[in-house]
Parts: C-alpha cells; structure tokens; sequence
C-alpha cells in the first residue's frame, strides 16, 4: 500500500539519475563501506542492496566478493545502477513490495532508502522477509536535527521566504520515527530483529558547489520542490542567496566543505 509521500517520491525522483549523480551521489555514497560491514558483507553473501540509486554499495558489495542483487523504484537509477555494477542482478523494485523470495539474502542493505518511503515500518518489514534467518539487515538515515551540511537548504528556503509546497507531503505522523540512533534501532527491533545495534557516523563533506546546487535546481530535495513553482527570475535570486551563504564555507581550493552526519543500524533476523 503507497502513501501520498510514496506517490510524491515516485515524481520527485522521475528521470533524476544524472542530477543525482552529479551532486548528492558522492555524499551517500560515503556511507557504503560502514553499511556493508554492518551487515558483515564478504565474500559469496548473497546479498540485496535495496534502494540502490546508482548502484554505489551494489558496486562495493561486488568488490568485496558478494553475490549481489539490487533494487531502484525509479528506471533511471535502474539504468544507471547496471552500468556502475555489472556484475549485479539489479532490477525495478519498489518498498514495501520487492519482486523477491521470502528469505532469499544473507544480508540487505539499504542505504538512505528508509529516507524515502511512507512507511517506514513497512519497509524494513519487507527487508526482513526476504533476509535468512541469521542474516542481518543495516540501514542508514540522515538525522534529525538536520546536520550543517543538510541545514543549508533550510537557511537559504528561511533566507528567501520559501515555504514546502503542498504538493510535497511529509511522512504521516503515525508512521513515522525519531530519526536518530534510538529512533532508528527501535524502527528495527519493531521488525522483529535481534542484537540492534546503532551508530552515528560524521565526517566533512566536499563539493563543487555548482554540482552541490545541481541538486536542487533539477528539482531534488524539498528545496527542488520549492524551486519548481517559481519563474526563472525567482529562481535565480534564490541561487544568488545561495551563492553568499556557500562563500562563507568554501575551502582553499574553492570547493564547499561542512560537517554532515548520518545514522547507521544494523541487526540480526532470529
């Protein structure tokens, strides 16, 4: 069952591989090898990647002797996936209801996919019935309070006087969970999963802030949602703002640098 984020995620990240991979890619993907040995992912694990995007933990999986399967719900990341891990079977496939046998992994992975689902509970549900008993499942999560890095949007939305359009919905409150280390190891417990472990993981993030921009101004985020109601005259004033805030965070060598931080979970289906 989709919820009205389900459906406005499916729009939002329509056709979106390329302006993801030019500008948030790099950031998830710094996660990759903490997620794989948090599944304890080696050599011959049958393992899923679900919520591949363009295939980055797919990928590290394959290097690290894995048998991989992976699963997008957007065609473009599909796509993109096959060509960044060959080797993997990865196919369409959209949460809470992946095309897989039940107990068919002996990890999943799913990195920033809880991220962008409606029902979250659903969701790692699903991760569990297609993982062995005795095989383990990690997930990643941007925190909440947002870190400084992922704060930026919100200080040049707060800048410009943007608002969340109504046609992106949040998660339903009932569905929802804290999104921090307690939140998300509980959100696995509440799956049935066995000794839940969670962790933060920060680090500096680097970037040139026109592929950082590339983001947003191809409609991803809540600030792309924001921008794609506005004409090109308001959308440039916005990227002028942005321009200034970034100038105070740009490293020696031009390239915007801030702290960020993301949530790691992991457990063991009994």
């Amino acid at each position: 069952m989709t919820t009205p984020f389900d459906d406005y995620e499916r729009r939002l990240w329509r056709d979106r591989a390329a302006a993801y991979r030019r500008s948030f890619a790099a950031l998830c993907g710094h996660t990759a090898g903490a997620l794989l040995d948090a599944a304890e992912v080696g050599e011959r694990t049958r393992l899923l990647d679900a919520g591949t995007g363009p295939g980055t933990v797919a990928a590290l999986g394959l290097a690290r002797g894995a048998v991989v399967t992976a699963v997008d719900a957007e065609q473009s990341m599909v796509e993109a996936a096959r060509h960044e891990a060959p080797g993997a079977d990865v196919r369409q496939g959209v949460l809470p209801d992946l095309p897989l046998d039940d107990r068919c992994f002996d990890a999943v992975v799913g990195n920033f996919v809880v991220n962008h689902v409606g029902d979250p509970a659903a969701a790692v549900a699903e991760l569990r019935r297609v993982t062995r008993s005795g095989g383990r499942i990690a997930v990643s999560v941007w925190p909440a309070p947002a870190p400084p890095l992922q704060q930026l949007w919100a200080t040049i939305a707060a800048a410009c006087g943007l608002r969340r359009p109504e046609s992106a919905p949040l998660v339903a409150e009932e569905l929802n969970f804290t999104r921090d280390t307690d939140g998300l190891a509980n959100l696995l417990r509440g799956a049935g999963l066995a000794e839940v472990s969670a962790h933060t993981v920060t680090w500096i993030h680097r970037a040139d802030p026109e592929d950082w921009w590339a983001g947003p101004a191809n409609g991803i985020g809540v600030l792309g949602a924001m921008l794609a109601v506005l004409d090109d005259a308001a959308v440039a004033e916005v990227k002028a703002c942005y321009d200034r805030t970034v100038a105070a965070h740009l490293d020696e060598g031009g390239r915007l640098a801030m702290p960020t931080a993301a949530v790691i979970a992991a457990g063991q289906v009994p």
